[in-house]
């Protein structure tokens, strides 16, 4: 299975149908196999009082409430549904995280293929359960969580309809700096809860994700954004297109390079094999009935006569005709 690159254009359209559907244009492509969005009434997830995440006052230049800087973002459910209607024109998959109940009951109602549920709602108990009897394909993000709380999460996922499901290693926190990706921490849930596994990025770059993939993510899910300097939260950590399609094609080369496991000659090697290896060749003439010892035999190339890991038996044997200096040897 071929990994699955999600590209996620978030709340990075500021609200705009039109800018959506150019997020859509830019992720069609840069190559990837999903575009996703996220799906919410704001009165339904934050209070009117809560205050903002600390990335978000640091990326928004003045003083509002969550409520207030979500609600700006907030795009009605009819343009969600616009928005797969044209996914599936540009063949591409859509997809949106829900926020919310009503939101999953809306998604639900114009049939997206699969789910993800953001690291935020990993302990919400009525909401994985809603998600998980839908029975379609289920991919959750870990972000803040301990091991207790992704047992708990895919138990409850499993126990309630889902049966294919994907982890996804993340860090919470835009950007993520490099030493708190803690990446083999994937293959901990890999081995642990016997899944499949990929990874969140929120880094600044491409490096991160293209080593998941090394290490076996078949999910990749990485911000994006048409132009890093909007006005909006998530677009300082968000690749722009150029970089998104940079990481993609990465991606597949790292994916073509991994390969089957088993190591034989590649095809593409097999022509230089008498290039590079050696053979045993004639260190000075040899006469016929001569033995073959070290003072006559050296091992140089090319490597399409007797291997030197037979060294041992010819020496000894007897030359069965004339060899002349750097002739190789035939027994």
């Amino acid at each position: 299975m071929s990994v699955f690159i999600i590209a996620e254009a978030g709340v990075n359209h500021n609200g705009s149908i039109e800018l959506a559907k150019k997020l859509v244009d830019a992720a069609k492509a840069a190559g990837a196999d999903c575009v996703k969005f996220q799906t919410y009434i704001s009165e339904n997830i934050v209070s009117k009082n809560a205050l903002k995440a600390e990335y978000q006052k640091t990326n928004l230049f003045f003083d509002e409430t969550q409520h207030d800087m979500l609600k700006k973002l907030e795009l009605p459910y009819k343009d969600f549904l616009e928005l797969k209607n044209y996914c599936k024109i540009k063949q591409i998959e859509f997809m949106s995280t829900a926020f919310d109940l009503d939101s999953i009951d809306f998604l639900q109602s114009i049939g997206m293929n699969r789910w993800k549920i953001p690291s935020g709602d990993i302990t919400n108990l009525p909401y994985l359960i809603k998600i998980a009897e839908i029975g379609k394909p289920v991919i959750i993000s870990t972000g803040m969580s301990t091991m207790n709380d992704i047992e708990n999460a895919v138990k409850v996922l499993k126990d309630n309809g889902t049966k294919n499901l994907i982890v996804l290693h993340c860090t919470t926190e835009y950007p993520t700096p490099f030493e708190d990706v803690n990446l083999i921490a994937m293959l901990t849930i890999k081995d642990v809860f016997e899944v499949e596994v990929g990874y969140s990025d929120h880094t600044k770059g491409i490096e991160v994700p293209i080593a998941a993939v090394a290490l076996g993510a078949k999910v990749i899910e990485k911000h994006f954004t048409l132009d890093r300097n909007m006005e909006g939260p998530d677009h300082k950590a968000s690749l722009e297109p150029n970089e998104l399609k940079s990481m993609i094609e990465a991606i597949r080369n790292i994916e073509l390079s991994l390969g089957d496991g088993k190591k034989l000659p590649a095809e593409s090697e097999k022509k230089n094999m008498s290039v590079a290896r050696k053979s045993i060749i004639a260190k000075k003439s040899i006469k016929k009935g001569e033995f073959f010892n070290e003072q006559n035999l050296t091992v140089k190339r090319p490597g399409d006569g007797i291997s030197p890991m037979k060294w041992f038996e010819v020496i000894g044997k007897i030359a069965p005709r004339d060899f002349d200096e750097d002739e190789l040897i035939e027994l």
